[in-house]
């Protein structure tokens, strides 16, 4: 193995879903094209929680964006810590902003971006987002795509 990934403790391993977020490790990797501006997208369109009143679950659509600094997070890891979620009480937007949070001091990144698309609670989707700034120029920041929730009409 690449002393790159050397430090990896779930890729390429039998791995159990997280009991929660705070026990959930984000693992990182070196960046592949250091000085170059990039956008790297996860969506995860079956992101679950829980309703912190009521245990009920609750259902997003999220789409991440950053441009990496030095690091890069390894997916399994990002894939597991999303899925910690999903017994895990809190409200839409303190779900959100834990995984920018968490994404911001584990990578350290030139620029961050969450999208998370709630479906309806109480009749209302709740929609969050949060970018850690504006994007460096010249970079492409591709939409989205996520239309907006239009129930069954």
């Amino acid at each position: 193995m690449s002393e790159n990934y050397a430090g990896l403790t779930q890729l390429g391993q039998p791995s159990r879903i997280p009991a929660s977020p705070a026990q959930a490790p984000l693992e990182r990797v070196a960046n592949p094209a250091r000085g170059q501006a990039y956008v790297v997208r996860f969506t995860c369109p079956e992101f679950t929680s829980l309703c912190p009143l009521t245990g009920q679950p609750d259902f997003a659509h999220i789409v991440l964006d950053y441009i990496p600094a030095e690091w890069i997070v390894e997916s399994k890891s990002l894939k597991l810590y999303l899925a910690s979620f999903r017994n895990h009480g809190a409200f839409h937007e303190a779900c959100t902003m834990a995984i920018a949070q968490r994404l911001m001091a584990t990578l350290a990144p030139a620029w961050l971006r969450i999208g998370a698309y709630w479906y309806p609670r109480g009749g209302m989707p709740i929609d969050v987002f949060w970018q850690s700034g504006a994007p460096p120029a010249g970079v492409w920041i591709p939409d989205h795509g996520v239309a907006p929730y239009r129930g069954r009409g």
